[in-house]
């Protein structure tokens, strides 16, 4: 019996060592000044083949939306909201619904108004979900920290 447990955890240790952490998307993150008291935050998604992720803009009931947290700064204001490029739109079954969704790469993009004139770091984080045609996985956040130079 005692046999037979250590072989059942054994087996058990030597699969889940082979299991790996599905990542389908990698974040990139760039700033541009666009005058001395301006500038825009690039976020950029790299996403796997066959895997897409969701429009800022998703519509409630279906999978989560890709989302931006800026907490407040002493150094700088946001400007508006985020923004994409336009997202693909289909009916999806798994949610009933249509969504929009981009694949490949996409660059989302926030403007900001700076109160002071050196250099900053803009922090936030982002939350987003991504799905292929056969499964979701669990929405992830990511942290991140862009550095806006002096002009």
């Amino acid at each position: 019996m005692k046999r037979l447990l250590l072989l059942i955890a054994v087996f058990a240790i030597s699969t889940s060592a082979f299991a790996q952490i599905e990542a389908p998307v990698k974040w990139a993150y760039a700033a541009k000044r666009i005058s001395p008291t301006e500038a825009v935050v690039f976020i950029r998604a790299t996403i796997e083949p066959e895997w897409h992720i969701y429009s800022l803009n998703q519509k409630d009931g279906g999978p989560v939306k890709t989302s931006f947290t800026f907490p407040a700064s002493k150094d700088y204001v946001l400007v508006g909201k985020a923004s994409e490029p336009t997202p693909a739109t289909k009916f999806e079954k798994a949610f009933g619904i249509d969504v929009s969704y981009f694949e490949k790469t996409v660059t989302f993009q926030q403007k900001i108004k700076l109160k002071t004139p050196g250099a900053t770091v803009v922090k936030g984080s982002l939350e987003y979900m991504t799905c292929n045609d056969r499964k979701c996985l669990p929405p992830d956040d990511v942290d991140f920290s862009v550095p806006i130079n002096a002009k």
